[in-house]
């Protein structure tokens, strides 16, 4: 897995408010549908995009056919795509976005020649992580299911 140091990633989950969810899907028992329903849980605005389900409503947001449909502003794009379709993603997202801050990408997702591209232009890159899973290990929540995520607080 990548290394990317704790410090950075809290930093990256904290500045984002609207996250983009590129390959989302409607069926609740695929990753792609609860990572996306636990951010929008934890106070994000989350835009479904999945050209097989645009027009339909998810998570109270209408669901596009790419980025290039959204018109509002975006500050990270979660890929839940082949590594091989990543590049033209990124491609879209750095137009379409002025002020993108973030492109992650899942586990098991990387391209480093697309992440090279968004990283040249200002934006954040993270690989092959999954923000849900790191968000719950550094904001205490895995600790209440019992696992040891390293990090030390006084929340219950």
């Amino acid at each position: 897995m990548t290394e990317y140091s704790d410090k950075h990633l809290q930093a990256v989950l904290q500045r984002a408010k609207t996250v983009a969810v590129v390959g989302v899907s409607m069926n609740p028992v695929r990753p792609s549908y609860y990572v996306a329903r636990y951010l929008g849980l934890k106070g994000y605005r989350v835009i479904p995009v999945n050209p097989g389900h645009a027009g339909k409503m998810l998570f109270g947001e209408t669901v596009r056919a790419s980025l290039s449909d959204i018109d509002a502003p975006v500050d990270m794009v979660d890929i839940f795509r082949r590594s091989e379709a990543v590049p033209p993603i990124v491609d879209e997202a750095l137009e379409m976005f002025p002020d993108l801050q973030t492109i992650w990408m899942q586990i098991g997702v990387q391209h480093a020649e697309a992440a090279a591209k968004a990283e040249a232009r200002g934006v954040t890159v993270i690989q092959n992580r999954c923000p849900k899973i790191e968000y719950q290990r550094l904001f205490g929540e895995l600790r209440f299911g019992g696992f040891a995520t390293g990090i030390i607080s006084s929340k219950l």
